[in-house]
C-alpha cells in the first residue's frame, strides 16, 4: 500500500514477509530513466518479529537501505501495573513489582520494599541488608549473562549462548535454593527477607560465584576476539552524552558513553556505602559509546558484581546469626505522605514514587523503569544507519519489553 507523508513524499508501506508482492505495481530500482527511486518505504519491524525482543514494534522509514526515521511503538504488553498497585496491600504489590523486568526480578522487588520501609521509617536487620546486597548483585550477573549470550545470536553467533547459560545455571541453582524461584523470586519482604538462609548456603553461593569468575575469560575470548563481531559493532550506533542527558538513559548503556554515574556509589543504599569505602564497589566507564562498548560494559559489570558478592560473603560469615526481618503487624499501613526510592537496577535506574493516604494500599505508585528511556532514544541512534545495523543497535540497548510497557 502507499500513503503520502506530511512533506508530500509518497511512501510505500511494506511489512515483514510481504516480499516482492509488497511493492505492488511499483517498479523495483526506480521508475525514472537512468535514476534511482525517490520514494521512501515504511517498513514495520514487529510487533511479533523475533529481532525485537518481544512485542515491540519499530516503524522505520527507509531511503534505500538507509533509515531516515524510526518510530518505536510500545504498549503491546501493557498490563496497567501502576493501577494494580493501588488495589493491593503492601505485601501483595511485591508480586507485581518483580514481573515488569523478569530478568531483574529481585532488584525490582527491592525498590518497592525500600520505598515502603522509608515511609515507615523502618530499620532492617544488618544480616538482611548484606544478604539483600549479595542477592541483588547475583541477580545483576544473571541479567548480564543473558545479554552476553543472546546479543551475539542476533549477529549470527549461537555458541556464546551455551557458555552464558552454563554460567547462569550455576548461579540459578543457589538463587533457587534460597528462594524457591528461578525467575520471580518473591524473597524480599517489607522489613527484610522472607526467611533465613539454609545451612551452608553462603559457602555454596561463594563456590558458584568463584566458578563463574574462573570461566568468564572463555566468553570474553570467544566473543570479543571475533573479527566479525568487531566489524558489526565497532563505531555502530554511537550514543552521545548529550542524548543520554536529554533522554534520561542510564545504566551500562550510559556508562559505555562515559557517563560516570552509578546510584550504588552516588546515592548509596543497602550496604553499598561500606563497599565503596572499602574500594570494592567500582564504577567503570568507557568512552566510545558504540555497540561494542555497550556490550563490553556488561562484562566489566559482571566482574564488579562478583567482587561485591565475595565481599558480602566475607561479611555474612563474620556476622552472628540473628533476625532476617522485622515482625510486622497483621494489617500493615504506611503513614500519610510521599517518598521516592530509586535503585541501580541491572538495566539502569529503577524508581518508585509512592504516595500514601494512610491506608493499607498505596494511593499512588509510579514506576520509573530503565528500559523505557533506553528505547526512547532509538530514533536518534538509528537515524542514518543502514537496515543491516538496526538489529545490532537494537540489541545493544539491553531492554526488557515488560519494563517498557509496565
Amino acid at each position: 500500500m502507499t500513503d503520502v507523508a506530511a512533506d508530500g513524499r509518497e511512501h510505500v508501506v511494506v511489512g515483514i514477509g510481504d516480499g516482492a508482492a509488497g511493492f505492488g505495481g511499483h517498479e523495483r530500482g526506480g521508475g525514472t530513466p537512468g535514476g534511482l527511486a525517490t520514494q521512501d518505504m515504511v517498513l514495520n519491524i514487529g510487533p511479533q518479529h523475533p529481532a525485537t525482543h518481544g512485542v515491540l514494534r519499530l516503524k522505520l522509514t527507509l531511503d534505500g537501505e538507509r533509515i531516515v526515521d524510526c518510530d518505536p511503538v510500545v504498549g503491546y504488553m501493557h498490563r496497567g501495573v501502576e493501577k494494580l498497585f493501588e488495589v493491593r496491600d503492601y505485601r501483595q504489590i511485591i508480586v507485581l513489582a518483580n514481573r515488569h523486568d523478569w530478568l531483574s526480578a529481585f532488584s525490582s522487588e527491592l525498590g518497592v520494599v525500600l520505598a515502603v520501609e522509608r515511609m515507615l521509617g523502618m530499620e532492617v536487620p544488618t544480616r538482611a541488608v548484606w544478604l539483600r546486597t549479595m542477592l541483588a548483585e547475583l541477580n545483576r550477573v544473571l541479567n548480564h549473562l543473558m545479554f552476553l549470550g543472546s546479543y551475539p545470536i542476533e549477529l549470527g553467533a549461537i555458541t556464546p549462548m551455551f557458555y552464558a547459560f552454563r554460567e547462569r545455571e550455576t548461579l540459578q541453582a543457589v538463587m533457587e535454593e534460597i528462594s524457591g524461584g528461578r525467575m520471580h523470586y518473591m524473597f524480599n519482604r517489607v522489613g527484610g527477607l522472607k526467611e533465613d538462609i539454609p545451612a551452608g548456603w553462603v559457602d555454596r553461593a561463594d563456590d558458584a560465584a568463584r566458578a563463574v569468575r574462573s570461566r568468564m575469560p572463555q566468553i570474553e575470548d570467544l566473543i570479543f576476539g571475533n573479527e566479525i563481531f568487531q566489524a558489526r559493532t565497532r563505531g555502530v550506533g554511537v550514543l552521545s552524552r548529550e542524548l543520554i542527558d536529554a533522554y534520561g538513559v542510564s545504566g551500562p548503556i550510559a556508562r559505555a558513553s562515559g557517563v560516570d554515574f552509578d546510584l550504588r556509589r552516588d546515592d548509596p543504599y543497602l550496604a553499598y556505602q561500606e563497599l565503596v569505602d572499602d574500594g570494592v564497589m567500582q564504577v567503570i566507564t568507557q568512552e566510545e559509546g558504540d555497540c561494542y562498548a555497550r556490550f563490553g560494559m556488561l562484562l566489566d559489570q559482571v566482574q564488579v558484581s562478583l567482587d561485591i558478592v565475595e565481599a558480602c560473603v566475607d561479611r555474612l560469615r563474620s556476622l552472628d546469626r540473628g533476625p532476617i526481618n522485622v515482625r510486622l503487624p497483621k494489617i500493615l499501613k504506611a503513614p500519610e505522605g510521599a517518598t521516592y526510592a530509586w535503585t541501580e537496577n541491572p538495566l539502569g535506574i529503577n524508581g518508585y514514587y509512592l504516595v500514601s493516604r494512610g491506608e493499607k494500599t498505596p494511593w499512588r505508585m509510579k514506576l520509573r523503569s530503565a528500559s523505557f528511556n533506553n528505547i526512547a532514544v532509538l530514533p536518534e541512534v538509528l537515524t542514518g544507519c543502514v537496515v543491516a545495523d538496526m538489529v545490532a543497535v537494537l540489541g545493544s540497548m539491553f531492554f526488557v519489553v515488560g519494563d517498557i510497557d509496565k
